[in-house]
């Protein structure tokens, strides 16, 4: 393809990703370097029939003077980052002095905010992530090796989690899980204690949302291995076979090679995903057990006073963390690449 008409091909992508990728962030990034100004605070008098008293009141018109002239608020650096509500630089040197022990430390570090909901948000990721996969693959081999006639059928409802609403999803689950739904009723009989709520526990509300997250996302890592099985070298398939490998031989020697690189999409796509749990948290109202990164971005975006350079900050930490994540399997298949190239 000659240059110039490589240049215009790629032109319209290469301008969208400006618009809505590149400025937005920087937008961001410079929003969580300020923060909003303090109202000008004022000294009055208040003289009345038995004298004169002073007290404080607010400048209306210099703080919304001020507030003109620096919209952005006043520049604080990593003041932000390093606050309480995220890094709380300052809080972890006492904490470490106050505790027994790394678990003792750990257990107080999971009390702040933001160290609180990483916690959360990278147990969800590194246990969703993986039981997506091996569900998705397996579903996907179970329903390949059935019968032509009952495969449309069998498609049809291993997609229906996807199909269906993340929001209504979530809300089915956590009407089921009540005290007077199936499976609360279920797990208090099991558990013989009639007192047992998922709701008011935190544990079972972690392992309640991380089944959500695998039965919502299963389903697109079914169809994408249910895709590349379309495409296994029959005559490989049938040669192992003649060579008396078993049927579990097969799928280990020939299937999950050939799918390797699916397996590298799929992994992709879901750290990505889940790093940024939000709808269960919110559907199960289960903010009280488990918040996330994006939970706390919506909680400073919310109500009467808006936190926006808090959010913003938030906002940064979760893309560092999300390009952490994702570098070692960018890495790995740069290098695949690389090799084939």
């Amino acid at each position: 393809m000659k240059h110039s008409a490589f240049f215009w091909f790629v032109l319209p992508s290469a301008v969208a990703m400006l618009l809505f990728i590149f400025f937005p962030i920087v937008s961001v990034v410079v929003q969580s370097l300020h923060s909003a100004h303090e109202q000008v605070i004022i000294e009055v008098e208040n003289c009345g029939p038995f004298g004169c008293t002073k007290a404080t009141a607010i400048d209306q018109e210099a703080t919304a003077a001020l507030r003109e002239d620096q919209p952005l608020g006043r520049f604080a650096g990593l003041e932000i980052y390093k606050d309480r509500n995220h890094l709380a630089t300052a809080q972890i040197g006492p904490l470490w002095e106050q505790s027994t022990g790394i678990g003792d430390f750990i257990g107080k570090l999971m009390n702040l905010p933001f160290y609180k909901a990483m916690g959360f948000t990278l147990t969800f990721t590194f246990v969703v992530t993986p039981l997506t996969i091996i569900f998705g693959f397996v579903i996907a081999v179970a329903v390949n090796s059935a019968a032509r006639a009952i495969r449309g059928p069998l498609i049809f409802f291993s997609l229906l989690p996807m199909m269906v609403t993340p929001l209504i999803g979530s809300l089915i689950l956590f009407w089921m899980v009540d005290a007077r739904g199936i499976l609360g009723t279920a797990l208090r009989w099991l558990a013989d204690d009639p007192s047992l709520s998922v709701k008011a526990d935190t544990g079972l509300m972690w392992v309640m949302l991380m089944v959500y997250g695998v039965w919502h996302s299963a389903p697109f890592a079914f169809i994408v291995y249910y895709a590349g099985l379309q495409t296994v070298n029959t005559d490989t398939l049938e040669a192992a076979r003649i060579d008396g490998a078993s049927r579990w031989q097969q799928i280990r020697h020939v299937v999950i090679p050939h799918l390797l690189p699916l397996t590298t999409f799929i992994a992709l796509m879901q750290l990505m995903d889940n790093f940024r749990v939000f709808e269960p948290i919110v559907s199960f109202n289960a903010s009280a057990h488990a918040t996330s990164l994006s939970w706390a971005i919506y909680n400073d975006l919310g109500g009467e006073t808006q936190q926006l350079s808090s959010a913003a900050a938030t906002s940064v930490l979760t893309i560092i963390g999300v390009a952490i994540l994702l570098s070692p399997v960018l890495i790995r298949t740069y290098r695949d690449y690389g090799k084939a190239a």
